[in-house]
């Protein structure tokens, strides 16, 4: 009887790991390709650019016979990941295929028109996370512009948000803080899958100049927007270094925008990127009950001690909180790290990070926030309550505006 039970208890552990979620690239692949009939393609991709079974994008498109797979194109990382975060990339070529590799991150960033000499439609295939400040979408962004200058046809493969497709937060990003990484006038968490965001950045005339691409989207089969990537049934793979496990989107919304002054540790340089708040001064237990008592809806604040194995902390004895959500869709992500900062300022208010972190990096944390408004606001009160309302201005405004794209 243990013996049934436990081949039981197996099988059902294999149907659950089965996907329920059919990508782009897999549906593409069942209406055998049709759209890519006699084209030169370009791709766009990287290491997530897989199906369920792993195969990457490139190997499947590569020897087809219906088309010819005639150009590869790298975003940060590269297209197989052989570059580390922020790297820059230069072109060269595939060795498993041959094909030149075109640099997307390095001194061009927008495909230029000899980059595209020799395709007739351009192939988009990588896992986003739902965060503007995600460099993927901006790359988006620019190919497609460029596409559209050069009259050749656009394609997405489309992925499922991580974030869901309910979940939006944070201000529009305003003119002047336009940037690789707040690239287009849309919230710090869209709520789009890639093949939304397409749509809606063709549609509304976010793109330069207002120009239109020829765009076809291949949509997911079986997506839902309240899905979380784990509901999917789908393999994570790691879309970039920090960003290693299927939950880690959710807690770079969190801490991620902090980072970028340089002064307190979200996790990067150890196991858990992005899923701490610490600093060699804090005492964790004080910080720990501080937090939890926000009382906070469904996330709670651990203590923990631990040594960054690289970066600017390494080997430093770090003290704070690690994030533990018990159900992430509930929580105000955005918000979490300012009430880190005001509970931080209460504690510790002579280790303010607007006084005390390097002043340079105030203009990475202004382009990450799309304005200057939310730090010159929050530094001179240092509470949530003085930025609630402005990081709640666009939510509702965008998500009306956004839903006549949504594809699910």
């Amino acid at each position: 009887m243990a013996k049934l039970f436990f081949y039981l208890l197996l099988f059902t552990s294999f149907l659950a790991a089965q996907s329920v979620v059919k990508t782009g690239i897999e549906v593409l692949r069942d209406s055998s390709f049709g759209i890519l009939s006699g084209k030169r393609v370009g791709l766009i991709t990287n290491p997530t650019g897989v199906d369920s079974k792993l195969k990457a994008t490139i190997d499947i498109l590569y020897g087809q016979p219906q088309f010819r797979l005639a150009a590869l194109y790298g975003p940060e990382h590269g297209v197989r990941g052989d570059y580390s975060a922020g790297d820059l990339v230069s072109t060269y070529t595939d060795s498993s295929t041959g094909l030149t590799v075109f640099s997307l991150y390095g001194k061009t960033r927008k495909p230029t028109p000899e980059m595209l000499e020799s395709i007739d439609v351009l192939v988009f295939d990588i896992q986003d996370i739902g965060s503007r400040s995600y460099t993927y979408i901006s790359t988006l962004g620019l190919a497609m512009e460029a596409a559209a200058e050069k009259g050749i046809e656009f394609v997405v493969l489309d992925r499922p948000n991580p974030l869901t497709g309910l979940k939006i937060e944070g201000n529009i990003a305003e003119d002047g803080y336009h940037s690789f990484v707040s690239q287009f006038k849309i919230p710090y968490v869209h709520g789009l899958t890639v093949g939304e965001l397409a749509i809606l950045l063709n549609e509304t005339g976010m793109l330069k100049d207002g120009v239109k691409c020829k765009l076809t989207v291949v949509p997911m089969s079986g997506w839902k927007r309240e899905m979380t990537f784990r509901d999917t049934g789908l393999p994570w793979v790691m879309t970039s270094p920090h960003i290693p496990y299927l939950e880690t989107p959710f807690f770079y919304v969190a801490t991620g925008i902090l980072g970028e002054l340089g002064y307190i540790s979200e996790g990067v340089g150890y196991t858990i990127p992005f899923q701490a708040l610490a600093a060699e001064w804090i005492n964790q237990d004080s910080l720990a009950n501080a937090m939890n008592a926000l009382n906070l809806p469904a996330i709670i604040f651990r203590p923990i001690i631990y040594k960054p194995y690289y970066g600017k902390n390494a080997g430093k004895n770090l003290k704070g909180v690690q994030l533990h959500f018990t159900d992430p869709l509930k929580c105000e992500l955005m918000k979490i790290q300012f009430h880190f900062l005001e509970v931080h300022n209460r504690l510790y208010p002579e280790r303010n990070p607007f006084i005390h972190a390097d002043s340079s990096r105030f203009s990475m944390f202004d382009k990450v926030t799309g304005t200057s408004n939310i730090r010159e606001i929050f530094s001179k009160e240092m509470t949530v309550k003085s930025i609630e309302s402005y990081l709640d201005k666009d939510v509702e405004a965008f998500r009306k505006i956004s839903s006549a794209f949504y594809l699910y």
